[in-house]
């Protein structure tokens, strides 16, 4: 144990991880999203992708466990089974394809989906539709092969969410919901392709402290009456993110 200990302690970047992880943290505790789009472009910037990936499925299990209970009761889990379910179909394609990904390219995929997923939000487009069943398996199923392949699940559903009509409580709600189960599903396809590594899991469950602190602040002061003001310090900590992820810096 005390040699798995020193990994943790001597991995390069550990320190721009915490730091990331903890802004990570307070924006999925008070918006329902926001982790993977922060935290995976400066992850890929000091790790493999696969490792990247691993770590932030680690503590984005654990991480979020106190969130829960809030984000059932505001939610809606039938409608997030349908995202789930989605999710089961595209997830083991796009780890397919990450096991084939090249470092760099992967790095420049993670920044460049984060900035389109931040132009979108920030655009103020607005989807007036109403959701029926194959439209949101459809849309979780594209969330599920980003998440494989980048580790980045939540821009379809988010951006399905956040262009909608539902109340900012809900949406929160879902989103924290759906990201939740992805992970689990990707914990299970990484296990049955034997693409864990201890390691990684054990620096994710580490940074799960401080992801928790943050979510359990970004809880606290989760108010639906500041929306706009929440929106713009994500998109901030999002632009940030992404334009510091890109492979340009190294």
């Amino acid at each position: 144990m005390t040699t798995f200990i020193d990994q943790v302690l001597s991995f390069d970047g550990l320190a721009w991880l915490i730091i990331t992880v903890i802004f990570a943290g307070i924006v999925r505790g008070f918006s329902g999203f926001g982790t993977a789009l922060i935290f995976m472009p400066i992850a890929a910037s000091v790790t493999s992708p696969v490792w990247a990936i691993i770590i932030m499925m680690s503590f984005d299990i654990f991480g979020p466990l106190a969130l829960l209970p809030r984000a059932w009761r505001d939610g809606e889990p039938a409608e997030v089974s349908l995202l789930v379910v989605g999710a089961i179909i595209g997830l083991p394609i796009g780890v397919y394809f990450l096991t084939q990904i090249d470092p760099i390219l992967f790095r420049w995929i993670v920044s460049v989906l984060s900035l389109i997923m931040l132009i979108l939000l920030a655009s103020g487009w607005r989807y007036k539709n109403s959701l029926n069943k194959m439209m949101l398996m459809v849309i979780g199923s594209m969330g599920g092969f980003m998440s494989g392949i980048a580790g980045i699940s939540g821009p379809p559903v988010i951006l399905t969410y956040m262009s909608g009509l539902k109340p900012a409580s809900i949406i929160r709600g879902n989103t924290m919901l759906y990201l939740f189960f992805v992970d689990l599903l990707m914990f299970i396809v990484f296990l049955i392709k034997g693409l864990l590594v201890l390691t990684p899991l054990i620096i994710g469950l580490f940074l799960a402290i401080p992801y928790t602190l943050g979510g359990l602040i970004g809880q606290k002061i989760f108010n639906p009456n500041k929306e706009t003001l929440y929106r713009r310090i994500a998109y901030v900590l999002i632009a940030l993110s992404a334009l510091m992820g890109l492979p340009i810096w190294s």
